[in-house]
């Protein structure tokens, strides 16, 4: 689990928005929505995996992108998951393996970067955040993740919104979201990193969060003034 918190500082959990923000207060749902001027920004937690499989079971999900994981092994009751993919109207799947349980399940099928073709960040249970640099270039018609998400939502309309040149641009904007309003209020803040041109990104070395004016070199240890960021 090299990324865990990392996963978790973008928003990738459907009960959490991005850079440790909460659905259980309005005003980081509507801070959220200002900053990417979201007009139909979610209101509340989406459904976890478990929950998610069986609305698509149900009927409920018709389309579902699954990016480099193996539900229908990794899953628990991982034979239901397989069930309700194969009366689900629209899957896809991207994996830079070709026959797995689950892509055999999908109606399409993407060519993805495996994770030492491709680059970004990882973020260490310590808040240190790394680097991740490819060290081999994928076959030639395997995209990264990113790039295949910016496509998509540029053929569904969201071009201005999705026009990512680099995954450099992408660490840019949510850097500066990690900022936001944030005022010391939230201990996930990145923001020094919001302007970092493409080749200070390609060659940054790891550093652990809070880094932000107050903390240029980083935090080793956080509360060793006595706050914190809960009422105590």
């Amino acid at each position: 689990q090299p990324n865990a918190m990392g996963g978790r500082e973008v928003g990738g959990l459907a009960n959490q928005l991005a850079a440790h923000m909460d659905f259980t207060k309005p005003e980081h749902i509507e801070r959220v929505a200002r900053f990417w001027q979201a007009t139909n920004m979610a209101q509340e937690n989406g459904l976890k995996a478990v929950d998610m499989f069986q609305a698509v079971a149900d009927k409920k999900i018709k389309a579902i992108w699954i990016m480099n994981t193996n539900p229908v092994v990794s899953m628990p009751d991982a034979d239901s998951v397989k069930r309700a993919l194969e009366v689900c109207e629209m899957v896809v799947v991207s994996d830079c393996m070709q026959s797995t349980d689950t892509t055999n399940v999908a109606n399409v099928l993407l060519p993805a970067l495996a994770w030492g073709e491709t680059g970004g960040t990882v973020t260490n249970s310590d808040r240190t955040v790394s680097r991740q640099r490819k060290f081999m270039d994928g076959p030639e018609q395997a995209k990264a993740d990113w790039w295949m998400i910016n496509q998509v939502a540029q053929k569904m309309g969201f071009s201005e919104q999705f026009n990512y040149q680099s995954e450099a641009d992408i660490f840019r904007e949510h850097a500066a979201l990690s900022g936001f309003e944030n005022n010391g209020t939230r201990d996930f803040d990145i923001s020094l990193k919001a302007e970092v041109s493409n080749a200070d990104y390609a060659s940054m070395k790891p550093f652990k969060w809070p880094l932000n004016e107050v903390a240029p070199t980083g935090t080793e240890r956080m509360f060793t003034d006595g706050k914190f960021f809960t009422p105590s």
